[in-house]
């Protein structure tokens, strides 16, 4: 196990433990696992995002801390908050990240969401120009969850 994943896993605990929002300092952080504070920023910043389901507030400073919440939406207000989150184009691992907190929010059932990233994969969507792919993923995704709703 890498030091992202132990940090990740210190950080998911510590949002448990809190009800669902936690705050931490970077620098304790940094010290606590032995690396630099731009490692807590990586972790954060790919584990902890809105696509995971995650809202980070970031203070920066001697009082500064980090505050992460889990998102918790009815799964309507997920899906179409998932559409927002789309934008104009998405790539495949990003989707992924999607379906799985689509997944975990009770919006999708697993079946559906393995359906869905087959869907839009690049196995999928190979005969696409891959410089377009992600903006086709992105058409296909939002249009699926569309009519989920």
């Amino acid at each position: 196990m890498g030091i992202s994943d132990l940090i990740a896993g210190f950080i998911q605990e510590a949002v448990n433990e809190a009800n669902g929002s936690a705050e931490l300092q970077r620098a304790e952080l940094a010290n606590r696992f032995g690396c630099v504070p731009s490692q807590i920023n990586y972790v954060i910043s790919t584990r902890f995002s809105p696509e995971h389901g995650y809202i980070v507030e970031s203070r920066r400073g001697g009082g500064g801390y980090i505050r992460i919440r889990r998102v918790r939406m009815d799964p309507k207000q997920l899906v179409m908050h998932t559409v927002n989150a789309i934008g104009e184009s998405v790539d495949a691992a990003t989707a992924g990240a999607l379906l799985s907190n689509l997944t975990g929010g009770g919006a999708l059932s697993a079946d559906t969401a393995h359906l869905m990233a087959a869907a839009m994969g690049n196995t999928a969507l190979r005969t696409i120009p891959p410089a377009l792919r992600d903006t086709v993923r992105a058409d296909i995704f939002k249009q699926m969850l569309l009519r989920l709703l």
